[in-house]
């Protein structure tokens, strides 16, 4: 099928190595090139070496795009006056204690060019987690004031903390450093002399671990713990792509800041621009819906990145070569993205519009482990989830629209039993509201929910959250993969060990 060609962003967030230096000097003198530029290849070798977990770059098919060096220190030899110098020995990182209790934000630098994709909250939160895995005390941080050079001759540096700190003022990066969970702990003066915007003052910013009693796998490990968030959504008629994606990004980033790790949205989320063809025909004026498919899944994975949380776009109408088709987007935050072609499509989506069936089953590699997505009327069909979770899926996303009531309690009720059955993590989410003159997606019922198997470990009624019914909202909950490795080895009923391969097999053709 036909593919627009957009600019392909593959980010990886990993750890420096040495043979590194020269691309990240490079990056390193765009940045500071006011600020003495890039660290010697000596500094940046001592770095690697004494503490190589704390030095994290994001990549972009390949180019370093933004970078965060860090070390661990005994706190209490420093205290709460130090210098940059004095504490990162220079940038050699000396100090380095790998029985310290603080991690200490020595540096973070995001190409200009970068700067909209909020890979900077991405690194901070990688460093978080770091600290959180190392089960240090707390993270601190150095921070410049660059604006203040500007308000210097008006307000002492500690006023000036306080009016960015009330949203009076806005600096650029204390800012960005209060809205990551820092506060500001004392101000530091002559911390880094060649600072002239900050006119060699600092905030001494501190991030408290509230997990400090906890062990956790190190960086990169794979997640047990995911949350999912979906969006129960308002159908209302839109006038323009744009207004259709600020009314996504509202709800994204409404999700991300609870930290979510995906996000659903309802099958065909892209109807409410059918308001603009009210003037032809069903099928046509699903076929001119589809011509706007693209530019929301190209606005939609740009905010995957920016907001670092997986999308699943619902569903939306695809026409090539003279063929419609119903397809769901996994949009990555890594960049990447990948289709499912709804499988079984109803007799009114063939009748109404000549929708064409798509005739493979996919099971998508995630950050989070393997997912797979079954658009409405797959979810009816029980063969699928057990596919999928034969090749590993652990969630299943049901993206569906459905009219009347009983219409979505056969996708509701077939949801609920398939994540019984597979012992997996199933979440559903429809549109609710009306769409005047629209014909065949005029009235909506919905209610969302997220399924998990029956067992001890498990809610009683086996839903882990559910949405009020025709109302517009968001649910937000954890699923935890470690369950469902104890519901399939020692669980009071085990669907999955318990099959007969010996009187029948499932297969795909």
């Amino acid at each position: 099928m036909k593919k627009d060609k957009i600019k392909k962003h593959k980010l990886l967030l990993r750890h420096l190595t040495l043979d590194d230096y020269d691309n990240i000097a490079v990056l390193m003198e765009h940045v500071y090139g006011n600020l003495g530029g890039a660290w010697k290849k000596d500094q940046y070798t001592s770095q690697i070496t004494r503490f190589p977990q704390g030095q994290i770059v994001i990549e972009d098919n390949g180019q370093l795009v933004a970078a965060a060096l860090s070390m661990v220190v005994d706190y209490a030899r420093f205290g709460d006056v130090h210098t940059y110098a004095q504490i990162t020995s220079n940038g050699y990182l000396t100090h380095h204690d790998p029985h310290g209790d603080t991690l200490y934000g020595v540096d973070i630098f995001v190409h200009p060019k970068y700067r909209g994709l909020r890979l900077g909250r991405r690194l901070y939160d990688a460093r978080k987690e770091l600290c959180r895995n190392l089960n240090l005390r707390r993270f601190i941080a150095g921070g410049r004031i660059p604006g203040y050079a500007k308000y210097a001759d008006t307000l002492t540096p500690v006023r000036y903390i306080e009016e960015v700190k009330n949203r009076e003022i806005y600096d650029p990066v204390l800012s960005f450093q209060l809205f990551n969970g820092f506060h500001v702990r004392k101000l530091l003066t002559g911390y880094l002399p060649v600072d002239l915007d900050s006119k060699g003052y600092a905030t001494l910013l501190e991030w408290v671990n509230l997990d400090y009693v906890d062990k956790t796998p190190s960086l990169g490990s794979s997640k047990n713990i995911i949350r999912l968030g979906v969006v129960q959504w308002q159908m209302r008629t839109l006038t323009s792509v744009e207004e259709l994606l600020k009314h996504a990004e509202f709800f994204i980033d409404a999700v991300a800041g609870y930290h979510a790790d995906f996000v659903l949205f309802p099958e065909y989320m892209s109807a409410p621009l059918m308001g603009l063809f009210n003037d032809k025909s069903p099928p046509d004026a699903i076929r001119a819906l589809a011509g706007f498919t693209s530019e929301i899944r190209n606005g939609l994975l740009e905010m995957a990145m920016s907001y670092n949380i997986n999308i699943i776009a619902g569903s939306m109408p695809e026409y090539s070569a003279h063929e419609l088709y119903n397809v769901s987007w996994l949009l990555r935050r890594d960049g990447t993205f990948e289709a499912q072609y709804k499988i079984h499509v109803t007799i009114d989506e063939v009748s109404c519009w000549g929708v064409k069936g798509g005739d493979a089953l996919k099971v998508f590699d995630t950050d989070c482990g393997k997912i797979a997505v079954l658009i409405c009327y797959d979810s009816e069909f029980p063969e699928l989830a057990r596919l999928a979770t034969i090749q590993g899926a652990q969630i299943i996303f049901v993206p569906f629209w459905t009219d009347t009531k009983n219409a979505y309690q056969r996708v509701r009720y077939c949801s609920h039993a398939r994540a019984i059955e597979n012992e997996c993590f199933v979440a559903i989410t429809g549109s609710v509201g009306n769409l005047p003159y629209a014909e065949n997606m005029d009235i909506q019922y919905a209610q969302a929910a997220i399924f998990s198997p029956s067992d001890f470990s498990f809610p009683h009624d086996a839903i882990l959250a559910e949405a009020t019914p025709n109302t517009e909202m968001t649910l937000i909950a954890d699923v935890n993969l470690d369950l469902l490795k104890q519901v399939r080895t020692r669980g009071a009923a085990r669907n999955l060990a318990n099959r007969r391969p010996d009187l029948y097999r499932l297969e795909w053709f």
